[in-house]
């Protein structure tokens, strides 16, 4: 694929990964966050960092799952990566936090992982689908 094709692909992955997250983070599962890191919670959030996230997140998706599942010609391959990329990289950040944290709940822990692999698998099937469409 062209880059211009990639882009439209980055594009509508950062649209789903946001799209699905935000009805998570901000609907789903708001109280369940509130309740288990209420003291940690800022009264605002930060967007800058989150957005910062957000479009480096999806650029390794395309890059580490998107791309060579589509060279490879399997959705299969997308799904798979895709969770476990979710996996890894949320249990990264909640294994360090559970680390080094006073008051990391362990509940977070559980749910931010299987919500990471879920969330990414979904949007790399997502992804690839885009991927096949811009490339006809």
């Amino acid at each position: 694929m062209e880059i211009g094709q990639w882009v439209a692909v980055y594009v509508a992955s950062l649209a789903a990964f946001l799209a699905i997250d935000l009805v998570w983070l901000g609907k789903i599962a708001r109280g369940f966050y509130r309740r288990q890191l209420a003291d940690l919670m800022l009264e605002k959030l930060k967007w800058q960092p989150a957005l910062g996230f957000y479009l480096l997140y999806v650029f390794g998706l395309l890059v580490l799952v998107v791309a060579p599942a589509v060279e490879a010609g399997s959705a299969l391959k997308a799904g798979g990566l895709g969770a476990l990329l979710g996996c890894v990289s949320y249990a990264t950040y909640d294994l360090s936090n559970l680390a080094t944290l006073k008051k990391w709940p362990g509940a977070v822990v559980a749910a931010d992982i299987v919500w990471g692999s879920l969330l990414t698998g979904a949007v790399s099937l997502i992804s690839y689908a885009a991927a096949r469409a811009v490339a006809g």
